[in-house]
C-alpha cells in the first residue's frame, strides 16, 4: 500500500490533532528506522496506522477484545492501551494488511513487551518522541534517540510507568517485561 493511499485511509478514523500526531510519527519511524537498520517501509505502514483505532467507542472495542482477541486480561487496565491491540486487529480484518511484523508493532506500541524486535522498539520510541509531543521527559528522550534504541526505549518505559505510578495506576503487565527484558539485554 503506498503512502498517500494509507494517509487518506487513517484520516477517516482520526482527529486533526491525532492525524498530525501520526504524521510526526511517520516521520520519525521513518528516521530511526533507517538510523537503526529497520525496514523503512514497514516503520511507515506501522506508524501510519498505529492509532487506527484510537477513537472507536469503548464497547466496540471491549467487545473485540472479549469476542476477537486472545488476551482478556487487558480489560482489566487502562483504557488507553485498548486501542493498540484492536488497531491491529481492526488493520488486518477492514484495511487488509496482514504484514504480522508491523501489525505486532502496532499491537504492542502502547505496551511493549518481551523481547520486542527493532520494529516494535522503532514504533513505540516513535510515538513517544515525536516533534508534537511535549511532556517531562520527552526532550531528554529525544536527545538521546540516535544514541542507542534500547536506551531510548528503556528511558521511555520507565517515563511511562513512573506516570502511571505518580497517578496511582495498574502498570500492565507485558509493559514490566519489556523493561526487564530490556534490562538484561543491556546487561
Amino acid at each position: 500500500m503506498n503512502r498517500q493511499r494509507a494517509l487518506d485511509i487513517v484520516k477517516e478514523q482520526l482527529t486533526e490533532k491525532r492525524y498530525i500526531h501520526t504524521l510526526g510519527v511517520m516521520e520519525t519511524s521513518i528516521l530511526l528506522a533507517s538510523h537503526y537498520g529497520v525496514d523503512e517501509k514497514q516503520a511507515e505502514l506501522a506508524a501510519i496506522f498505529h492509532d487506527y483505532a484510537k477513537f472507536r467507542p469503548l464497547e466496540e472495542m471491549k467487545e473485540i477484545i472479549q469476542d476477537q482477541l486472545e488476551d482478556k486480561k487487558l480489560l482489566k487496565y487502562n483504557q488507553e492501551l485498548w486501542h493498540a491491540p484492536v488497531g491491529a486487529y481492526l488493520v488486518e480484518k477492514e484495511v487488509g494488511i496482514h504484514d504480522s511484523t508491523v501489525l505486532d508493532a502496532i499491537r504492542y506500541h502502547t505496551s511493549g513487551r518481551k523481547n520486542m524486535t527493532p520494529l516494535e522498539k522503532v514504533i513505540y520510541v516513535a510515538d513517544y518522541i515525536e516533534p508534537n509531543r511535549n511532556f517531562p521527559g520527552v526532550e531528554a528522550a529525544r536527545a538521546m534517540a540516535y544514541d542507542g534504541l534500547d536506551k531510548v526505549l528503556l528511558v521511555s518505559l520507565k517515563n511511562t510507568m513512573q506516570f502511571l505510578l505518580n497517578k496511582n495506576q495498574l502498570i500492565y503487565p507485558d509493559t514490566l517485561k519489556a523493561y526487564n527484558s530490556i534490562i538484561k539485554s543491556i546487561k
